[in-house]
């Protein structure tokens, strides 16, 4: 009798092109729901530590909670279309874009905190934005 560690290439299961966008995709929802949910959650206090108001805490925990949502959805769907795949980047760079000019615009009564706080958000979403690009590429290469 013999044992083989791996699967033969006629048993091996089909390597899906959007593997890492979709593993992307999910990591960025749960952080983007987890931000949202803190937002809406806890408005006061985090209002009192940045000089957020809290109507725009709480508007804006709401806004992300849905693009969690969407990103979820969009994760699971099995096969990714590239043209949602662009706007989710597309969204994301925008997101970070207007977080930079809300922390310097003075549309939003921020201290010191709340400049840093947005302007963390405004890092960690261009990181996902390139991340996500990254997956694209890579799924579009692998479809060609």
């Amino acid at each position: 009798m013999t044992y083989t560690l791996a699967p033969s290439a006629a048993q091996a299961p089909a390597q899906d092109p959007a593997r890492f966008l979709r593993l992307v995709l999910r990591v960025d929802s749960v952080s983007t729901a987890v931000m949202g949910v803190v937002l809406v959650a806890a408005a006061v206090p985090l209002g009192s530590a940045t000089g957020m108001p809290v109507a725009f805490a709480v508007a804006f925990g709401i806004f992300q909670i849905g693009g969690a949502a969407s990103l979820a959805l969009i994760a699971g769907y099995p096969v990714i279309p590239p043209a949602l795949a662009r706007t989710v980047v597309a969204v994301n760079a925008v997101c970070a874009v207007g977080c930079v000019v809300i922390a310097f615009a003075d549309f939003v009564p921020l201290n010191g905190f709340g400049v840093v706080f947005l302007l963390i958000g405004a890092l960690i979403v261009t990181v996902y934005t390139a991340l996500q690009y990254t997956g694209l590429r890579r799924m579009t290469a692998a479809a060609a």
